[in-house]
């Protein structure tokens, strides 16, 4: 019994050596340290999801992939970022095959005749410590409106796998699909569409 407890506590120091041998996150979320210069979205992992009611009965969800753009970033200077995103609008997935379909089709997003999504910043202010809103141009559908994105800073720093230098971002708003001209279905398919764009920025060299 006593080996047995002698094995156990060993075993249990182990670990915890173990545990506290791991690296440190990659990245800093203090935004005053992210490096300043122009840097490239790194699509493989930046999504853009959206979410509305389903009849009122649930809540849907969906995302587009493959997102490309560009933002230029200096943490002295937040006024006078930059940042433009698109992403196609074919990408549109929603884990329902006909569904996907429907929605790139013309009494919906239409992807055929308006292929791309796409937003373009005009004013950056700082609401708190890796926070603030960006004001800037949504383009869905072949209509352009002013919105109005709710933005988070997850951290920046060296990706261990990549080797990249990498600033993270999200992003959240809220639009009236009919306002761009998406009206199927509507009121029974929800006007309220909230969307989230979680970024990965790539330093450029």
């Amino acid at each position: 019994m006593i080996a047995f407890k002698t094995a156990a506590v060993a075993g249990l120091l182990l670990l915890g050596a173990a545990v506290h041998a791991q690296p440190a996150p990659a990245a800093n979320p203090d935004f005053a340290a992210v490096q300043p210069g122009a840097y490239a979205i790194e699509p493989t992992h930046t999504r853009i999801l959206f979410s509305l009611s389903h009849l009122g009965f649930t809540t849907w969800y969906g995302d587009f992939t493959g997102a490309k753009g560009s933002a230029r970033i200096d943490p002295a200077k937040p006024g006078a970022s930059s940042l433009e995103v698109s992403v196609p609008a074919a990408s549109v997935a929603t884990t329902n095959a006909t569904l996907d379909s429907e929605l790139k089709g013309a009494e919906w997003l239409d992807a055929n005749r308006y292929p791309v999504i796409s937003f373009i910043a005009k004013r950056f202010s700082v609401t708190g410590p890796g926070s603030g809103e960006i004001q800037g141009d949504l383009t869905l559908h072949g209509v352009t409106r002013p919105v109005t994105l709710k933005a988070h800073f997850n951290g920046a720093g060296k990706n261990p796998l990549s080797g990249a230098y990498t600033a993270g971002f999200e992003g959240m708003a809220s639009i009236k699909r009919s306002d761009f001209g998406v009206t199927k279905y509507v009121p029974l398919v929800g006007d309220d569409v909230t969307l989230i764009i979680s970024a990965a920025f790539e330093r450029k060299a």
